[in-house]
């Protein structure tokens, strides 16, 4: 059984058990935390498709942890023939969520 579900803005395709590094959110370490933005239901073969989300459908996951960050994204900026360039980084906050559960 899977799902694909929206979580902050983005969309996962989601199984029980299955850990997810998702953008940061304000909840503590340990917490329940249901998403009911399900777009797509995959039950045995049984595909239930939203419109745009599935009624009555939600995604239970255990916030593991709330202090991770992402890779280092390098950003450049250069303006040829002017000697201008420019490097700087980004590295984004991320919550490592593991999925409890899917109810349909």
């Amino acid at each position: 059984m899977y799902a694909i579900v929206e979580m902050q803005g983005q969309q996962f395709k989601v199984e029980a058990g299955k850990k997810l590094f998702i953008n940061r959110m304000e909840a503590e370490k340990g917490a329940v935390v249901e998403f009911e933005k399900v777009l797509l239901v995959d039950n045995d073969g049984k595909i239930k498709v939203g419109a745009p989300t599935v009624k009555g459908a939600k995604v239970v996951c255990e916030v593991l942890d709330n202090e991770c960050r992402g890779e280092k994204i390098l950003v450049f900026h250069k303006k040829r023939r002017k000697g201008y360039k420019k490097l700087t980084g980004h590295r984004q906050d991320l919550t490592n969520v593991i999925v409890k559960e899917i109810v349909c």
